[in-house]
């Protein structure tokens, strides 16, 4: 089994005049990224598509700030695709304004069908914000039906921004049921999606049903998908964010997705492997994770500490073992001495981060005093959860 074909897939860039952040890590990871390739029997990559929301606003500025990047950054043998979104679109001549701009500076057509390597690479950009009508669902169907005739056992690449709902994680808020009808038919579409921010090191981050659907991450902050958290969807240290995915392509048409943190410089893990694209039957990143995953296990040592002041109570421990996977989130549930609960919070693990804390702390907001239980719990991205840990406390 030999490379082929290898691209990156990365989206949420969000590029600002005034802020150097966003450009930094991108620079930082198409040097890591060439380095990492060049040390391969199969070298160099073939292709980068930037899916959607590149720019934060929308303006000339920002656009010709992305292409000056780009022009920097990426080798000539390396193929671009831009695609556009709600952020492409804020300034105030919007979609129309946004259409020309693009055109002008990246000389390029908002949606392209290019064969790379004999493999078929779809690319989309998004109406009225991340929506897609009648024109461009016909373009889809004809651009799909085209690639499929060449060998239906290739995958079959396939960029929008907005994720597909109800598929990678992020897709709930997030997602857009467009043209999900369209891709059901075609089983070999490995379908690259944003929007979200949701962390690609998130094992949800793939989902296989009729097809194979992939988030593609952010360079600029994280957001997360539930909305019970102490401190909402964006997590207090949303700021460490910068990833994108690294594909290869098999002469045997499998595909490896391989999860890379720009800020360490590392890959999250070995990759994804998807065997067969075109057999759903092999499909393994499927919803039945959520029946069959592993609950986390504290360490029998954990330790639990705390803090009353300024009518707060600060809740430190250590992190749950992360066997297979890292713990997704935490439960914390305050009982009186009667057994009732007084307070209850979930807080995020900040497995997005290469280097993940080895301890967490919750600040909740608590004007109790006497005697309490605390019972922590921790939670795996599949709703199985540890044995509650159960920690007196004197307020």
């Amino acid at each position: 089994m030999k490379t082929v074909l290898r691209f990156i897939a990365c989206s949420d860039l969000h590029f600002k005049e005034e802020v150097a952040t966003e450009p930094e890590r991108f620079e930082k990871g198409m040097r890591l990224a060439y380095a990492y390739a060049d040390a391969q029997e199969y070298p160099g990559i073939d292709a980068l598509y930037i899916n959607g929301d590149f720019a934060n606003r929308g303006s000339e500025g920002e656009m010709r700030l992305m292409k000056r990047y780009a022009d920097a950054c990426v080798r000539p043998e390396t193929q671009i695709a831009y695609t556009m979104a709600s952020h492409e679109y804020f300034s105030p001549d919007k979609e129309e304004g946004a259409h020309i701009r693009f055109r002008e500076i990246f000389q390029q057509e908002p949606d392209l069908h290019r064969v790379i390597n004999g493999y078929h690479f779809i690319s989309v950009t998004t109406e009225k914000g991340c929506r897609l009508f009648d024109e461009k669902k016909a373009w889809i169907s004809r651009e799909l039906k085209n690639a499929v005739q060449d060998d239906p056992t290739r995958p079959i690449f396939f960029f929008q921004h907005p994720h597909l709902t109800d598929t990678v994680y992020g897709s709930i808020a997030w997602g857009e049921d467009d043209i999900i009808p369209i891709l059901m038919d075609y089983p070999q579409i490995v379908d690259f999606s944003g929007h979200s921010h949701a962390p690609i090191n998130d094992p949800r981050s793939i989902h296989q049903r009729y097809f194979t659907s992939v988030g593609t991450g952010s360079l600029s902050y994280f957001e997360l998908d539930e909305f019970d958290l102490l401190d909402g969807t964006v997590p207090k240290d949303k700021e460490f964010c910068a990833q994108f995915l690294i594909v290869e392509v098999h002469d045997d048409n499998s595909v490896l997705i391989k999860p890379f943190d720009i800020l360490s410089g590392c890959f999250f893990h070995e990759g994804w492997f998807v065997e067969k694209p075109w057999d759903p039957s092999t499909f393994i990143y499927t919803d039945k994770r959520f029946k069959t995953a592993d609950a986390p296990v504290f360490a029998p040592e954990t330790a639990v500490d705390f803090k009353a002041e300024d009518g707060k109570l600060f809740v430190t421990f250590d992190q749950a073992l992360s066997v297979p996977e890292r713990p997704d989130s935490y439960t914390l549930v305050i009982r009186a001495a009667d057994g009732h609960i007084v307070k209850q919070a979930t807080v995020p693990s900040s497995y997005y981060i290469y280097e993940m804390p080895s301890r967490i702390t919750a600040a909740l907001e608590f004007d109790f005093s006497g005697s309490f239980t605390l019972e922590l719990t921790a939670n795996s991205f599949w709703k199985t959860h540890s044995a509650p840990l159960k920690t007196a406390l004197e307020v």
